[in-house]
């Protein structure tokens, strides 16, 4: 059986380019996101036009 070599310390990479806004604020490159608030009422019944009468 062989012996694995001994890792290399790895050092975090600091990244300007970061793509999400997640390690953008972790780098402190951007600020928190505010968090919205929520829904009053999410599940009401849709507001549909009264029906036309044909009148017969």
């Amino acid at each position: 059986m062989t012996e694995q070599p001994d890792q290399c310390p790895v050092t975090p990479r600091v990244d300007e380019a970061a793509a999400d806004l997640g390690t953008m604020v972790e780098l402190g490159l951007a600020a928190e996101p505010p968090v919205p608030s929520p829904s009053i009422a999410p599940f009401l019944e849709p507001q549909w036009p009264p029906e036309a009468d044909d009148g017969a």
